[in-house]
């Protein structure tokens, strides 16, 4: 069993791997990056989709202190599009279009609308031909962006979020921009509870986590499930554990 501790969005959170989904996933994934990156000869952008509560922030991480295993020239750096939500003060100003009735933005935070997509391409177009740039964060202790950027500038980069494959206006555009993209499939059965935990942890009653949950997350995991792009690389996250769903590029 691997065990790491990671700070996630202001949050600890223990990530747990099998053996088993290192030597036979995890490890052959990031070798295939590599590989890829020597086939280019330039920078590899990486998408990690995934709904809610699937890991993807967690795995990404792990990826990237499992690439130091590796012996490779090239460079490894994860990043999340969480910081790429509006500010607050945005989604405290503007409205959006809910169950037939039009409520402030700020209520349904997490849906796609509550984040500038457009920032979010155009940051993803500099990473294609600058070699650095500053990407936004988020703080969950804050519940709002960090004031915080990271200084990006890896020879191959994972992005992951929740809507770099979503098929709807402007977030269908992104996929293009990427070299190669991986997917997790989760069962919403599998998520609830940690959904529920997550935003527990982020200071919330039982009570909140779940109407939120109800609201937000919910809606937003069927969306990711059911309106995304096809992957290069699919998994599954069943009952904690990741497996492969046939890959369209082993």
């Amino acid at each position: 069993m691997h065990k790491k501790r990671y700070t996630v969005t202001g949050l600890s959170v223990e990530a747990s791997y099998t053996s088993e989904e290192v030597t036979d996933i995890f490890q052959p994934l990031l070798q295939k990056l590599v590989n890829m990156r020597a086939e280019k000869g330039d920078r590899v952008l990486v998408y990690l989709a995934a709904p809610p509560g699937a890991g993807k922030t967690t795995l990404s991480l792990f990826l990237e202190d499992l690439y130091k295993e590796i012996d490779t020239p090239y460079t490894f750096q994860s990043v999340s599009m969480d910081g790429f939500h509006h500010y607050n003060h945005y989604l405290d100003s503007h409205m959006v279009n809910r169950n037939n009735q039009t409520e402030l933005l700020r209520r349904f935070k997490g849906i796609p609308e509550s984040f500038d997509v457009n920032l979010l391409k155009e940051t993803i177009q500099k990473l294609q031909n600058q070699k650095h740039v500053y990407w936004p964060t988020y703080d969950r202790l804050l519940h709002d962006v960090s004031d915080k950027k990271l200084k990006v500038e890896a020879d191959i980069i994972l992005i992951e979020g929740n809507y770099l494959l979503l098929d709807k206006p402007v977030w269908n555009k992104l996929k293009g921009l990427s070299d190669y993209t991986i997917a997790i499939k989760t069962p919403l059965s599998e998520l609830e509870k940690r959904l529920i935990d997550r935003k527990q942890k982020g200071g919330a009653t039982l009570a909140e986590a779940k109407k939120h949950v109800k609201r937000t997350d919910k809606p937003n995991t069927e969306l990711v499930l059911e309106h995304s792009q096809p992957a290069d690389y699919n998994l599954i996250l069943n009952h904690g554990k990741y497996e492969k769903i046939t890959p369209q590029n082993p």
